[in-house]
């Protein structure tokens, strides 16, 4: 078996995918924002009275939402990571596009404004939450529901600032104790991502997920079944067919590493 070897990996080129970022894309994430902000924000307002009498599922509901957005988080990571082309219309310039530009150039992430750090996150989000306007929320167990999914947009939506902040020399005091605490994303944990072959630890909201799915071997199993069914090979627009094929080879036999102690992580790619 030939041994995975890092410089198999052939990324785009970091120019081209930064041009992606087209005027229309910026209007498409302004308006997922502003609807992201109408959705919450109603639903936040009819919450009120059933929270208040309710006050343990609404904390219950913050603690799962959590959760939730670090799957989620791990689960769209690996699918824009492994699947598609940056080159398909709409879905490969809005969403996959940046996923991609972040494996050539980590830092570029640190100078997206606002809009371009959240617009995605919130347009994955707009579909339920204004689906969710509509449901009634007198039933206490329906009341949950909401307020999972509510808590849950709202840290989904959150995400890619944590991960921004993962990427940042010097992020803000009060960010750096809560990465330290593991509260949100800590920095020398998402570098395990970023080590040869790039195969792991996809989740970026806390990264708490990332362990126990590493030792299920969840994203591979789903790696494994897409390619029996499908013939496609995982990663092979963004590495180049045979650096995926490497890297798949590789994931296959055997887990992917990760340090024992995270805080000797490998420093980031130059």
């Amino acid at each position: 078996m030939e041994q995975f070897d890092p410089r198999q990996v052939k990324h785009r080129d970091a120019q081209e995918l930064a041009q992606g970022y087209s005027k229309g894309i910026r209007r498409f994430e302004i308006a997922c924002i502003a609807l992201f902000a109408v959705a919450v924000t109603v639903q936040a307002i009819r919450m009120v009275r059933p929270a208040m009498e309710n006050p343990w599922l609404m904390v219950a509901a913050f603690a799962a939402g959590y959760l939730f957005a670090d799957f989620v988080s791990g689960f769209v990571h690996w699918l824009a990571d492994t699947w598609g082309s940056v080159d398909m219309p709409i879905i490969g310039k809005a969403l996959l596009r940046p996923f991609r530009e972040h494996h050539v150039d980590q830092k570029a992430i640190i100078h997206h404004d606002f809009i371009e750090t959240n617009g995605n996150n919130c347009g994955i989000c707009v579909p339920a939450g204004l689906a969710a306007l509509f449901v009634p929320l007198e039933d206490p167990l329906v009341f949950f529901l909401m307020a999972w999914l509510l808590w849950s947009m709202i840290w989904v939506m959150g995400t890619n600032q944590f991960h921004k902040w993962a990427h940042m020399d010097r992020p803000p005091g009060w960010v750096a104790v809560l990465q330290k605490l593991h509260l949100v994303l800590p920095p020398e944990h998402h570098q395990i991502h970023h080590t040869p072959p790039y195969a792991t630890h996809y989740c970026i909201t806390t990264g708490w997920l990332n362990r126990p799915l590493a030792a299920i071997r969840f994203f591979r199993v789903l790696e494994w079944i897409v390619t029996t069914t499908t013939g496609v090979i995982p990663r092979a627009d963004d590495l180049g067919v045979r650096a995926a094929l490497a890297v798949q080879e590789a994931v296959a036999v055997k887990p992917v590493a990760v340090p024992a102690d995270e805080r000797k992580a490998p420093a980031p790619r130059p």
